[in-house]
């Protein structure tokens, strides 16, 4: 196996997932994408980070982007001598836009590019396979791999998959994102074991609907992003972020929580709108805000 010369580039979307009812199953690639540089060396590791995490992300072996790199090279049998690897990073670090999926998407690409004919060693299924594994669910990863509205799932077996859906051109989203981090552990810990027959129920017909609805009727993406298995059971942990939720659904807005939270996701209809402009003017005080575009484009060479 054969290293390339020189550095490689790549850039990774944000990502939304649950998207209200599709919990674990549907993601969104939103067009806010961190930057990453790698290139092999004649030995050791070098770890550059800028914007978030540069001051609390290590700086070693251990660091996400890294050991993604690691199980790649180690599916396609041969480690390198050395890695330098410089993060720029504009994704929130815990805040439910899929910055961990980010890392670990962009570290499996970058290792299958720096191998001299990696595509043909390692399809995107394989890369699929990859970063679901480290991740534990497809939901965050697929959408980061292939851009644009994607469903995906793990079968009995173990196989991962993910289909792309269509986004109507109108749809984009106002995310609002809290100073106070959640961590995913933390907010998966607070969901039942089980839930009522009846909102399971209600959550297949609402997550079917956001599927048509995201594809070519946004009118009905109010009632598509119902949730009744996840969002209401994880406000002891983001108190605010639901409270905001409901004042925007309220007012006829389709919000939701975006993947484990705290960041509060407001389905808008394109950016630069009047509809858009005033769903930033609601944005808490302390709070982020950002209008984006659906990104159709997945990780790709920066």
């Amino acid at each position: 196996m054969t290293f390339v010369d020189g550095p490689v580039r790549v850039t990774v979307p944000a990502t939304s997932a649950n998207l209200g009812p599709g919990f674990d199953t549907l993601g969104l690639a939103l067009d806010l994408r961190d930057t990453l540089e790698a290139e092999v060396t004649p030995g050791g590791l070098v770890v550059e980070v800028e914007g978030h995490g540069a001051d609390d992300v290590p700086l070693d072996e251990s660091h996400l982007v890294v050991r993604a790199m690691r199980a790649t090279f180690e599916r396609l049998g041969q480690q390198p001598s050395g890695l330098r690897l410089s993060c720029t990073n504009v994704i929130p670090h815990a805040r439910g836009l899929g910055s961990s999926s980010a890392a670990i998407v962009g570290g499996v690409w970058l290792a299958r590019e720096l191998v001299a004919g990696g595509r043909l060693l390692l399809d995107d299924d394989g890369l699929l396979d990859l970063a679901a594994q480290m991740e534990g669910h497809p939901d965050n990863v697929a959408p980061a791999l292939l851009g644009g509205f994607v469903i995906s799932g793990q079968d009995a077996d173990g196989t991962f998959w993910a289909v792309p859906g269509s986004v109507d051109p109108r749809v984009s989203a106002v995310v609002f994102v809290p100073a106070t981090p959640v961590s995913t552990d933390a907010a998966r810990g607070l969901l039942p074991s089980e839930v009522p027959h009846a909102d399971a129920a209600t959550n297949a017909g609402r997550a079917a609907l956001l599927v048509a609805a995201l594809s070519g009727s946004p009118e009905h993406l109010l009632r598509a992003t119902q949730d009744r298995l996840h969002q209401e059971y994880r406000r002891p942990a983001m108190p605010q972020s639901l409270a905001l939720v409901e004042e925007l659904r309220a007012d006829g807005v389709a919000a939701v929580v975006s993947g484990a939270g705290p960041t509060v996701l407001a389905f808008a209809d394109g950016t630069g709108t009047p509809t858009t402009a005033g769903l930033l003017a609601r944005c808490p005080d302390g709070w982020g805000v950002h209008a984006l575009a659906v990104s159709g484009e997945g990780v790709s060479a920066g």
